[in-house]
């Protein structure tokens, strides 16, 4: 019966219905018989044991299933680590109190700023630091406008030396090819060899000019713009703590408004000693500003004269000391820029 049952199961295919249920076999009803008597004759699972040396090992070690089934329900739950609310509570309660000061100081600044463009409400005001900003503001418009038209001379430069270089190689090959002409052609070819190399040196000492005049209006002129912002609005908040407390000593004096005037006066204070170091801030950094940039710019205007003077005037040596006096090295032709770290 067995080698019949094997080999039927070998050959046979058993079909699975849509619930999982095996279908029926019209071809041999007996199969169906022989494995119903297989699965009551076969162990009980509630009734196996896990044995802890392998498959025929010993009755050592054998751990009933029902042991460990009745250990696994009983196990107690872990308990709260103590304190664990309280500490979600306080770090709740300190993001609320942060927002409720970020809430007020911003309702009080929007207030005061709103006051002061419809006329309402008095402003502070430094007359001489409010004009050494507005000056700022100014130069940098005016050197951001210097510096967008050096970018161009650059750029108009790198294309000429381009149809020189081009135009030049040009000549040589026709010296080469017509013998009647080579002697016109040859002299023509030197002759662009030697504006691309005087260009050269000219575009070396304009990408300088434009490198150093970038570095100090957008990020020395930019730097000390970003303390003037951090100035502008700690005088907003000194301003808008000063009305506050100015309305409240006008106010009716009770317990509760000389309580609400202490806070006011304490904000003030702290506000007017923010507001008047951001202003000492503003004075220094404009201060060594001005010095910086007379500094830059004269190095940089008279590197721009000394070169743009002698390639005009073709004279090469004139050139090429300038741009020693400057400490200006021009890459050879071909050459690859060279990587971050050998830029440090």
């Amino acid at each position: 019966m067995s080698d019949g049952l094997l080999g039927k199961a070998a050959t046979m295919e058993i079909p699975i219905s849509s619930n999982g249920d095996a279908g029926s076999l019209p071809e041999d009803d007996g199969l169906e018989q022989d494995l119903q008597q297989v699965m009551v004759s076969g162990p009980n699972l509630n009734e196996t044991s896990i044995v802890s040396g392998g498959y025929g090992g010993t009755a050592e070690g054998i751990i009933p299933t029902g042991a460990i089934k009745g250990s696994a329900l009983h196990q107690p739950h872990a308990s709260p680590v103590p304190g664990g609310d309280e500490l979600v509570r306080g770090i709740a309660v300190e993001k609320l109190d942060i927002v409720k000061k970020w809430s007020i100081n911003t309702y009080k600044c929007t207030k005061q700023l709103l006051s002061e463009r419809f006329g309402r409400g008095s402003r502070t005001v430094d007359l001489e630091l409010e004009a050494q900003i507005e000056l700022l503001r100014e130069t940098q418009r005016k050197y951001a406008g210097v510096l967008q038209l050096a970018r161009a001379l650059s750029a108009h430069l790198c294309g000429l030396l381009q149809t020189q270089r081009a135009l030049g190689e040009a000549f040589a090959d026709l010296s080469q090819k017509s013998p009647e002409l080579q002697e016109e052609f040859g002299y023509n070819a030197e002759t662009q060899r030697l504006l691309c190399r005087n260009g050269e040196s000219l575009l070396g000492a304009l990408n300088f000019f434009v490198s150093s005049t970038n570095t100090l209006v957008h990020k020395t002129m930019d730097d000390t713009l970003m303390t003037v912002k951090q100035y502008e609005a700690a005088r907003l908040e000194y301003d808008a703590y000063r009305t506050d407390l100015e309305e409240l000593s006008l106010a009716p004096r009770d317990a509760s408004s000389l309580c609400r005037l202490d806070a006011a006066q304490s904000h003030f204070q702290s506000h007017k000693e923010k507001y008047e170091k951001l202003r000492a801030d503003v004075g220094i950094k404009l201060k060594f500003l001005e010095e910086n940039k007379v500094k830059v710019m004269h190095k940089q205007l008279l590197l721009f004269h000394n070169a743009i003077s002698a390639y005009f005037a073709g004279n090469q040596q004139q050139l090429e000391q300038s741009l020693r006096q400057f400490n200006i090295k021009l890459r050879p032709p071909g050459a690859e820029k060279p990587s971050w770290l050998e830029e440090q």
